[in-house]
Formats: structure tokens, sequence, C-alpha cells
């Protein structure tokens, strides 16, 4: 049986922190337009089942849905607002600030180019490279292209961080299931052991990468993946604890991630591509390192050992550029990880990834796919000095 206007009113209200409850109450009172609610009724509102029959009462059925979206909106709570237009069919999909905005409604003012169905995963698979071109490419540019270690010998692993439910509840990333399981199931089809967590705290994500760049595993690796999706801010990834007014300080800065698996602290993977799907930022520190068998007291006494570079071999690809939004479907995920997926299944097979990641770039510059939304994936702190070919199937 469908829902009533009310019932689903009070859905969205239940969704709701208490600090966003009396933010919703402020706002409805200091409505200036068309018919407002008086202070001293408001006060006697207590739950949500009182505050959806005050709505209703007040704007009718009809009116009480376009009001709460409207007050939503203004407090940030986007993500409740696109939910409930979507359930009641009424309104165009929301695009407003923050860092992972969702767009709820792809029929309604968004066009998307594909969606991935609920089950092609478990129908398609990354089309394999033939060994024909891998020995084409290895005899024409062999010196160009990164190692890549035979299948039966090499250990790849792969970090995986997915933050989904957050303390504040505005804040739950809807859709963001389906990209993990896309992520996930994309780097195994590649080859990667898939190290998972879900839903950390800032220094839980950055115990999570410090241990992951220890593990011995990436001695007998030729590559590594770290894959990182949560609400972000420009040079900060949000932990599951952050409140914008309560508990700011739960950011897990991106900078840390290559400071944990550069030369200096992760040997294992020296020389070796580092690929980071990721937001995030550049730092200022000081781009070298001693690299030695030992541990030197003092670096000028060293003698033989290789003078290094600090950070080299990384490459990011952040879903949107610097002070912009990333556009997340409730249902289908984010576009950035669709694209992502579809390009590397579809052409990794033939392009280094350099190409690929122009290719993701691509999709994001056509007016069809996202309509009059906008959004452009974009590389960043790039080192690679060699070609990376993942030879997918060999």
């Amino acid at each position: 049986m469908e829902k009533s206007v009310k019932a689903r009113l009070e859905d969205t209200f239940n969704d709701l922190g208490k600090d966003e409850l009396k933010k919703f109450k402020n706002k409805l009172c200091d409505r200036k337009k068309d018919q407002g609610i008086r202070k001293a009724r408001i006060e006697n509102v207590t739950d949500a089942i009182d505050l959806a029959d005050l709505m209703v009462n007040t704007f009718t059925s009809t009116g009480a849905v376009p009001v709460t979206v409207e007050i939503l909106e203004l407090i940030g709570c986007n993500e409740q607002a696109a939910e409930l237009k979507e359930n009641t069919g009424q309104g165009l999909p929301v695009a407003r600030s923050g860092g992972d905005v969702v767009d709820s409604k792809a029929g309604q003012g968004l066009k998307v180019g594909f969606a991935l169905s609920d089950d092609w995963h478990t129908q398609l698979h990354v089309i394999p490279c033939s060994q024909e071109f891998k020995n084409k490419i290895l005899r024409e540019n062999g010196q160009e292209i990164y190692e890549i270690k035979n299948k039966p010998v090499r250990k790849r692993l792969a970090l995986l961080i997915n933050n989904i439910d957050f303390e504040d509840k505005a804040l739950t990333r809807r859709g963001a299931d389906r990209d993990e399981d896309n992520m996930e199931w994309l780097l195994k089809e590649l080859d990667y052991q898939v190290v998972k967590h879900k839903n950390l705290s800032a220094k839980d994500m950055e115990k999570a990468v410090k241990d992951f760049a220890q593990r011995q595993e990436h001695a007998y690796s030729d590559s590594t993946f770290v894959v990182i999706m949560s609400h972000g801010k420009r040079d900060a990834i949000l932990g599951v604890h952050y409140n914008a007014s309560s508990n700011p300080s739960d950011t897990f800065l991106t900078d840390k991630i290559y400071h944990c698996l550069n030369t200096e602290n992760c040997p294992g993977l020296r020389d070796k591509p580092k690929v980071i799907l990721i937001q995030a930022c550049r730092g200022g520190e000081h781009g070298h390192v001693w690299a030695s068998d030992s541990e030197p007291d003092d670096s000028m006494d060293v003698e033989g050992d290789d003078y290094v570079h600090k950070e080299k071999d990384f490459i990011s690809l952040m879903s949107c550029t610097p002070d912009t939004k990333s556009y997340r479907h409730v249902q289908n995920g984010t576009f950035y990880v669709q694209n992502l997926v579809d390009v590397i299944m579809n052409h990794a097979h033939e392009d280094h990834i350099e190409e690929l990641f122009r290719k993701v770039i691509r999709r994001f510059e056509s007016a069809d796919m996202m309509g009059r939304f906008r959004q452009m994936a974009c590389k960043d702190r790039a080192s690679l000095p060699k070609l990376f070919y993942l030879f997918p199937g060999l």
C-alpha cells in the first residue's frame, strides 16, 4: 500500500538529527513568504509525528511537501529533501552545496548517459589483454613501461575505504554501497586482493592506511590501488564522527595518504605505481629523502646509497576539481565510480592508466551525461615517470 504524504513526512523527520529538527522548526517559524506558522504552535511540536501533523494541517497534503523540501534545502539536509521528492514525485532533483551532493531522481531534469544495472558485474568481465598486445608494447616501449610481475608469483593488494553511515544522519551517503560493490568487483577483476574497511573515523582511516603501507605483500607486488570514498573538503576526507558544529576535527588530511605510501614509509612499493582514487590536494613538504639499506645516523655519512625522490610513482584521479561538487545517485552510486569502472572494464586491455583517466575525464565533458549539472574529474599529483599498463588477465 502506498504511503500517505503524512507518513512520508514522518519518515523524513525521523531521519533528521536533533540539531536538524531544531533548525527546521526555527526556519519554519522564520518563514516570511506565503503562509507561516506561529512560534507558539511550533513550540508544542515534540516529535516527527507532531511535526508531520502540523505541516499537513497548515499547508495541506499537496503543499506540505514543497515547503518541507524548501526548508530542508535551506538547512543543508539535501539528501532528505531529494529522497522526499523522489518518494512523493514532487520537484526537481537537488543540487546544492556540499562535498558529495545527491541527485536522487535521474528521470527528472538529469540526463544520465548510463547507469550500471544491479547485476551487471555478474554478467560481464574486464576485457582481458592478449599476450600478443603485451609482447608488442613491451617490444616497442619496454624501457618506458612499469614492470608487471607474473601472475602466479605476484601478490597485489588494494585498499578500499567506504564511509556510508555517519553519526550525523544528514550525512548518510545513500547509494554508496553500490560504489563499494562495483569498486571491489573491479579491483578483484584486476587481480588485487582487496583490504576493505567501512565507516571509519579520521583516526581509524589514518591507521588503516598506515597498516596497509606496512603489509609484507607489497614486496611481491608490482602496484597498488587505494580507494577512499566519503564526504570531503578540499584537502581532507570526513570521518564518520564529523559534525560541522560539534566535531569538526574528525577529518583525515588526504596528504597523509601519500605520506604513508611514499618511498620512505612504504619501501615495499618503491618504484611501483600507486593509484589513488580520492579527492586530494597538493602538499608543500620537501620532495626528497635518503634511501638506504640500513638506518644511518646522518645522511651525509652515507656512501653508495641512492638519493631518490620521496614522492614518486603516484597518480590520482579525483572525482571533481577543487571547490566543486561530486554527484551521487541514491540508487546507482556516484557518476565518478560508474564512469571509472566502465572505462577500465572496456579499455584497460589496450590503454595505460593515464589514458584511461583521460577517457574518464572525457565522459564528464559531455553535457548529455549530466544535463544541467556539472562535474569534472581531474588527474592530480601525477608522478609516474613510466607508463602503467594493467594488462588485465595476464
